[in-house]
This record gives structure tokens, C-alpha cells and sequence, in this order.
């Protein structure tokens, strides 16, 4: 085994720190997220800091990297309180890849990229058409991280649309099937499997 140090890892590059930082947790949930600004400009920009928060209420949380230059979906998101989250699949990667680059705000990653807008009524932010799996969520709050600057989004699930062939009736969602994928670093993504299906774990009596 080899051991990498705090101080390794400071005097890393930039990019190779920035991969291997985000290499540590594993594969995360890559996803789309969708905003509109106040005068009704669309933006998409992927995000693999997505988290969930709680069940009652579905709260989800989305780390927003240092506001240290113009951020247009955390802009957004605190302009209008409403944003989606677009799950990824690999008909639509190389697509939601490109959302990471650099567009000037007048232009939409939804033009750029050839992906599609859609909208529901009485939500302002634009889902991902092509997505499988995705869901709206309102603003609660948003929570400073002071050790980097970050900001962490909790947002309250208003609505969920996937295919109803994919949802169990105890309440799961077969991932494998809608095809969603997972990502570390910047540029590797993952396809899931799923291996088994465990019970809901209880203590063993060791008496």
C-alpha cells in the first residue's frame, strides 16, 4: 500500500489534485442540473456532489464549488428558488459532458449541447427531456462551508418523473434499468450493476 500524505497531496497540480480528491469518495450520482435565470435564460451544468438529506421531508443536497467566479446555477438557483436534477444515462454523456465547459451566460448548454428543455406547469426550471429519471426541487436553504468556501443547497423534492415500470412498490428505483450512471473525478464515468439485494439489517442475538 502506498501512503499519500496531507502534504502530498498540497503540492500536487491543480488538475491532478482536483482527480484525485474527487477520485476518494468512489463513484457519485452524475446529474444535470437544471435553472433558469430571472429573464429566462435556461442553463444545464452537471453536478456529482448531489446527496440525500432526508426522507420526510425528500430533502437533497447539492455542493456548489467556491462563488469565486460567476457560478450561473447557483445564481440561479437563489434568484428563483427552483432547480431539477436529470439523472444521466449513456445515451445523452457525451452531451451532458460538454455542459462542463465554459459558455458565456447568454448562451444555453441546452442549445449548445442539443439536449431538450422541457417544462411542467407551476415549476420554473427546465428538466432534461431526454433524461429518464429526474425531479424538481424547491429551495430550503443554503449552508456556508467555511474550511473551502463552498455552499451546501438543500432542496425539497417537489417532483419525481422516471418511467412507473422502474419504481417497486416498496419504494425503490431499479437505477441498473433507467441506465443511470455514476462518475469520479472530472472526465471517468461508470456504468452500475447491481450485484444483490440485501434485507433490512437487524442486531443478531449474541446471547
Amino acid at each position: 500500500m502506498k501512503n499519500i500524505y496531507l502534504t502530498d497531496i498540497e503540492v500536487m497540480g491543480k488538475l491532478a489534485r482536483v482527480q484525485f480528491s474527487n477520485t476518494l469518495p468512489g463513484p457519485k450520482p452524475i446529474s444535470l442540473i437544471g435553472t433558469l435565470s430571472l429573464d429566462g435564460q435556461t442553463n444545464l451544468a452537471p453536478f456529482s456532489t448531489v446527496t440525500h438529506l432526508g426522507s420526510n421531508p425528500a430533502l437533497i443536497g447539492l455542493v456548489s464549488r467556491p462563488d469565486m467566479v460567476d457560478r450561473h446555477t447557483l445564481s440561479n438557483i437563489l434568484e428563483t428558488r427552483c432547480y431539477t436534477i436529470n439523472h444521466v444515462h449513456s445515451g445523452i454523456l457525451d452531451q451532458a459532458h460538454h455542459c462542463s465547459a465554459r459558455y458565456p451566460r447568454e448562451t444555453s448548454e441546452f442549445t449548445a449541447t442539443g439536449l431538450t428543455p422541457h417544462f411542467e406547469p407551476g415549476i420554473a426550471a427546465p428538466f432534461v427531456a431526454e433524461s429518464r429519471f429526474r425531479f424538481a426541487l424547491d429551495l430550503v436553504e443554503t449552508i456556508p462551508i467555511n474550511a473551502n468556501d463552498t455552499i451546501l443547497i438543500v432542496g425539497k423534492v417537489r417532483l419525481v418523473q422516471l418511467p412507473e415500470e422502474h419504481l417497486a412498490a416498496d419504494g425503490s428505483v431499479d437505477l441498473t434499468a433507467i441506465g443511470s450512471l455514476a462518475s469520479t473525478a472530472l472526465d471517468t464515468y461508470f456504468e452500475l450493476s447491481q450485484p444483490t439485494r440485501l434485507p433490512y439489517a437487524k442486531a443478531k442475538n449474541t446471547l
